[in-house]
């Protein structure tokens, strides 16, 4: 589902994120995440899709204001629908770095996946 961060009495879009189910492969998770997760094949999680800011708005804090936003829906939605983790898939280092910021975990195998632990989105609106 896609969610849209517009200027206030206008249509001009300034950022975006898309939000979907995903299932990710029990061995695929790091070794001592895996031991924590149920025992089926695959793992359900929150794919945070996308999200993009306006070039006129990068580094202003707008990129974390739509990051929060999707980790606070995710965990919203983990509550009717089960999910162990929001994962990303970083378009470039430099995505890879911002996300690292905010606590996000790389797969071991494929470097520019990510995730962050449901537990440690709940600790951030606690």
């Amino acid at each position: 589902m896609p969610f849209v961060l517009c200027e206030p009495g206008s249509d001009t879009i300034l950022g975006y994120c898309t939000l979907s189910a995903l299932s990710v492969d029990v061995g695929a998770w790091p070794e001592d995440v895996a031991r924590k997760l149920p025992k089926y094949p695959l793992v359900p999680a929150t794919l945070l899709g996308r999200l993009a800011i306006h070039t006129r708005l990068q580094d202003r804090g707008a990129g974390e204001y739509l990051l929060m936003d999707a980790l606070r829906r995710s965990l919203e939605a983990s509550r009717d629908v089960a999910s162990v983790a929001v994962v990303v898939d970083a378009k470039d280092d430099a995505a890879v770095s911002f996300y690292r910021r905010y606590g996000f975990v790389r797969f071991a195998d494929q470097p520019r996946r990510l995730f962050l632990p449901m537990a440690a989105i709940e600790a951030l609106f606690e």
